[in-house]
């Protein structure tokens, strides 16, 4: 991830939506077992010099390239963060992983008027 004043992002007067579903699908993930490590270049910048690969793509491209996703050793996305859909597809892992409820179909009004199932 591109430098930021804490290791999530989840700090100051207005928190990034992103980072919010970002840290929220790491926590469920890790909850199930699923072994993740973020890293933040301003927290830990020596694991970007130390891996290869994402030292040699900032070098050539620059932070603009942050953040970069590595999955088993290789990148796998760059620029952005993967998608619920991504992450799932990626990790092969079942979505009820990324601590996504499943939404019910409102409820009808039944003629009465109500508005959202609610009289």
């Amino acid at each position: 991830e591109p430098a930021m004043c804490c290791s999530t992002g989840l700090c100051g007067v207005s928190v990034d939506p992103e980072l919010l579903r970002l840290s929220t699908v790491i926590s469920s993930l890790q909850k199930n077992g699923v072994e993740i490590t973020r890293y933040n270049l301003t927290s830990a910048p020596m694991a970007f010099v130390n891996n290869k690969e994402v030292n040699r793509l900032i070098t050539e491209k620059g932070v603009e390239v942050l953040p970069i996703t590595v999955v088993d050793g290789a990148i796998v996305k760059t620029k952005a963060y993967p998608t619920n859909d991504e992450i799932i597809s990626l990790l092969q892992v079942p979505r009820s992983y990324l601590g996504e409820q499943k939404t019910s179909a409102p409820k009808k009004n039944g003629g009465c008027n109500c508005k959202g199932g609610c009289c």
